[in-house]
C-alpha cells in the first residue's frame, strides 16, 4: 500500500467516524425511526440531499446557513441506512435497539471502507484529481439508477444492484467530505 493510499484510508475512517458519531446522537434523539422508510422514500431522501448540494454548488449561497459538507455527511449516513434497509427490510415500527442499529451501521461502514480500498487501489487515487461537483453529479446519477432499478422491481439485465449504488454513493460522499475538509 502506498503512503497516499494509507492517507486515504485514514481520512476515510476519520470521516466515517464523524458520521458514526452523528448517527449515534440522532439514534439517541429519534431512535431508529428510519426503519419505517420504504426503499423509494429512502431514495427520495438521498435525492433531496444530493440536489441541495448541487443547488448550493451552482448558486454559491445557502439561505438556511448549512453548507455542502453536512449534506455529504447525511448522504453517507442515509447510504448506510439504505444498505441496512435492503438487507433487513423495512418495518412498520422501530424494531431494533440503538445497540443493534450501531452494530449494523458498523458492519456496512466497514464494507464500504473495504470496497473503497479495493477500488482506490485499482483506480490509483483518481478521486483526488476530481472536482467535488463531479462527486455530486455521480451521486445524482447513482440515485437515478436506483430509481430505475426500483421501477423495474429490481429486475436488471446486466447492471449492479441497488446495494452497489448505495456503496458508491457512500464512497463519493466520503471523498467529497474529505476534499471539502482539505480546502
Amino acid at each position: 500500500m502506498t503512503p497516499q493510499e494509507e492517507k486515504t484510508n485514514r481520512q476515510f475512517e476519520q470521516v466515517v467516524g464523524e458520521c458514526r458519531a452523528l448517527f449515534e446522537k440522532k439514534l439517541h434523539d429519534y431512535g431508529a425511526s428510519w426503519r419505517i422508510l420504504r426503499p423509494s422514500s429512502l431514495t427520495d431522501q438521498l435525492f433531496i440531499k444530493a440536489k441541495r448540494i448541487r443547488s448550493l454548488e451552482i448558486k454559491k449561497e445557502s439561505l438556511v446557513g448549512e453548507g455542502i459538507r453536512p449534506e455529504f455527511i447525511a448522504l453517507i449516513n442515509y447510504g448506510i441506512v439504505g444498505l441496512i434497509q435492503i438487507y433487513h427490510g423495512f418495518s412498520d415500527t422501530v424494531d431494533i435497539t440503538v445497540e443493534e442499529a450501531m452494530k449494523l451501521y458498523d458492519k456496512y461502514a466497514q464494507e464500504a471502507l473495504e470496497l473503497m480500498k479495493r477500488k482506490n487501489h485499482d483506480y490509483d487515487e483518481a478521486w483526488r484529481g476530481m472536482r467535488v461537483s463531479s462527486y455530486t453529479d455521480f451521486i445524482l446519477t447513482k440515485i437515478e439508477r436506483i430509481k430505475e432499478i426500483e421501477n423495474l422491481g429490481g429486475e436488471t439485465l446486466v447492471s449492479e444492484g441497488i446495494d452497489a449504488n448505495y456503496m458508491d454513493i457512500i464512497n463519493y460522499a466520503v471523498f467529497g467530505a474529505i476534499k471539502l475538509s482539505e480546502e
